[in-house]
């Protein structure tokens, strides 16, 4: 008995031991002076400390006592609260931590690639950003920036300097489509708002998913499994060493495979930068145009491009220059076999001087290897810039068909090509850029994505919902608001109806309204052919506002644009209704409708004629007697004016389920 009774004491006196005030304490990066918390909903505050140490909380007439765990880890609750501040937050252990100036108010994410990343300053450059800039003084406005980083495995640090107050030092590398959108919530709700930032350009919205959320997506579960065992071997081999260690090896492996893998320069016949090579299995492509475009949907890898030019006798001997507008990513070209330049900049020209002893009459050859490691791939951009030239005033075009080849698709390389500047595969910003954000409480998300998965568009229609159902069960919040930006229009018009990836993106992201507490900011009308970063920041944050109040706060707005509902033939004519007409349909610019075409069963768009009449869209064309379809705005770049009373664009729509380019035969 003596023996029981004294092990129950050791007990006793171990736990008491063990549960001595908390050192070391350290809460998240999430909770630093100037946070904002959301108001009316339970708030979760946590960190780290020594484990099994005891710690305390005191906030707005809140206290609470808790202890770490294990692994030093603990959490308070909080009991919602209503709007205010500034407060203090004390939290204790053998130290206490003071947080100042913290409000209570509204907190949304922004998250998604470059044109929700793309600041107001810097490379942004938003119009008016001087002055916006030097406006933006609302002290009551907080700004969260989490930096980039990728992570193999869940992480629960998150790369930040914590809250800032929004001021011109500020604001001027923050989101500029979150920023507007926060100070025009802050005028309509004129309460504290909090902003975190979580965007980086040209991702996939793959990499935003869990693994979890991506369990029923078959295709990307090799993928996780090889970055679950790299996050294995990390552990074991580079243990204490910095992470670029691993990366830089990784890397070395990985090129070291491609150059082994690659059959433009390991066919055993006869290297495809050479001149006579037989052909006949190669492909044709029109260029300049990235590969998704043309028939390469989703192609990471390395693919060669030939085009034979015939050259005038007179320019025999002498040195030319050869223009390769831009390549996403890398290139190594060729002339007559000789190789003649690299460059690594997906958006900048190439200009390559061609040696006169290279030079003959009649046929010379171009070949092109284009190495694309992530996002779009191929030779694009600007056609004028496609050309060879003995001086400025002659030139010859290169633009038009090119046999193309795949050299290697990375699909078949068994080293991943992991680095901190490449995020984009499965689950690497889901794990390093969210999940540490998680069990944050905020009111909803704003996303701006979908310019990186244009040309896979048919399996956003399950990847985009499939995201925004992973966020909610991580978080645990319910069904909160998600808004997201229609993709602007972009590139050149085309003067022809017919397919396009943009068009069926849009379509997509259309369809994702299904999902409930979902809201879209329509931007087919601010766009810029020339620039896939649109100027216009305001406007988007304005419409993403409309949404939120008409969502989030249940005001009494006109907060989107018309709707395709239904449609009805009427003998040679289609008429078409919508919802949110507002106070009736009307032309942006008080003329003619534009950007409707009109198909029979052949399938074939025409340009069409159209009008409103009571609310509806009447559509038609003289040379199609029996309609099947009609399609709005369906391209990259439309040119098109149906808006509603409240100024508000359409969203671009078809009315058939015709297979597109993007869907999988």
């Amino acid at each position: 008995m003596k023996t029981i009774i004294s092990l129950a004491l050791s007990i006793l006196f171990l736990a008491c031991q063990m549960q001595q005030p908390a050192t070391n304490i350290e809460p998240a990066k999430l909770f630093s002076d100037h946070m904002v918390l959301q108001r009316t909903l339970p708030v979760n505050i946590w960190g780290s400390a020594n484990p099994n140490g005891i710690l305390s909380i005191e906030f707005n007439g809140q206290s609470q006592t808790t202890v770490s765990d294990q692994d030093g880890k603990w959490k308070f609750t909080l009991q919602p609260m209503q709007e205010g501040g500034p407060y203090e937050m004390k939290i204790a252990g053998k130290d206490t931590i003071i947080l100042k100036d913290i409000l209570i108010g509204e907190v949304w994410i922004g998250s998604g690639q470059s044109n929700m990343e793309m600041p107001l300053a810097g490379w942004g450059q938003v119009m008016n950003y001087e002055q916006e800039i030097a406006a933006a003084d609302y002290p009551n406005i907080r700004l969260f920036q989490v930096y980039r980083t990728i992570g193999l495995q869940p992480e629960r640090s998150i790369p930040s300097d914590g809250w800032k107050v929004c001021t011109p030092e500020n604001v001027s590398q923050f989101s500029s489509t979150e920023y507007f959108f926060g100070r025009e919530l802050f005028k309509e709700l004129n309460v504290p708002i909090g902003l975190i930032h979580s965007s980086w350009g040209g991702t996939i919205i793959e990499a935003w998913m869990s693994s979890q959320g991506l369990k029923d997506f078959p295709e990307y579960q090799g993928q996780i499994d090889q970055l679950k065992k790299i996050s294995k071997r990390y552990e074991e081999k580079y243990k204490g060493q910095k992470i670029e260690s691993m990366f830089a090896a990784m890397m070395k492996e990985r090129d070291k495979e491609i150059n082994n893998k690659e059959l433009g320069m390991n066919d055993p016949e006869a290297k495809w930068s050479e001149v006579d090579i037989d052909i006949s299995q190669w492909k044709t492509m029109q260029l300049p145009d990235l590969w998704e475009n043309q028939g390469l949907a989703g192609l990471d890898g390395i693919v060669w491009f030939r085009k034979e030019v015939d050259l005038p006798k007179e320019w025999t001997g002498k040195g030319l220059t050869l223009h390769i507008s831009a390549v996403d990513d890398i290139d190594s070209t060729f002339f007559n076999g000789v190789f003649v330049g690299t460059h690594n900049v997906y958006n900048e020209p190439r200009i390559y001087s061609i040696s006169k002893d290279l030079v003959k009459a009649g046929k010379n050859v171009i070949a092109v290897k284009v190495r694309d490691d992530q996002g779009g791939g191929g030779i694009w951009a600007d056609p004028k810039l496609l050309k060879i030239s003995l001086n400025e005033s002659k030139s010859i075009s290169l633009t038009g068909e090119w046999f193309y080849r795949v050299g290697l698709d990375y699909n078949e390389l068994d080293n991943l090509g992991i680095n901190p500047n490449n995020p984009n595969y499965p689950t690497l910003l889901s794990n390093a850029m969210i999940e540490p954000l998680i069990p944050f409480a905020f009111r909803g998300v704003i996303w701006y994505q979908g310019e990186s998965n244009a040309g896979a568009a048919y399996k956003y229609r399950s990847l985009f919902p499939a995201l925004v159902q992973d966020w909610r069960q991580r978080w645990g919040q319910g069904d909160f608001p998600f808004l997201f930006v229609q993709l602007a229009n972009y590139k050149e018009v085309k003067p022809q109806p017919g397919d396009d990836d943009w068009a069926e993106l849009r379509e997509a992201q259309l369809m994702s309204l299904n999902v409930p507490n979902t809201g879209m900011a329509v931007t087919i009308d601010i766009g810029d052919a020339q620039d896939i970063h649109p100027k216009n920041k305001q406007e988007v944050g304005r419409r993403l506002t409309l949404n939120a109040l008409k969502i989030a706060y249940n005001k009494d707005i006109v907060f989107s644009g018309p709707i395709y509902k239904s449609m009805k033939i009427k003998g040679s004519k289609i008429e078409l209704t919508f919802d949110h007409v507002a106070d009736g349909l009307k032309t942006a610019d008080g003329k003619a409708l534009k950007g409707f075409s009109i198909a029979g069963a052949d399938k074939q768009f025409k340009w069409a004629k159209a009008k409103i009449e009571n609310d509806k869209v009447i559509v038609w064309h003289p040379d199609v007697k029996n309609p099947a379809a009609v399609r709005y705005a369906w391209a990259s770049n439309p040119i098109c004016n149906l808006v509603n009373s409240a100024n508000l664009p359409a969203s671009p729509f078809r009315t058939d389920d015709w297979p597109g380019i993007t869907q999988p035969e």
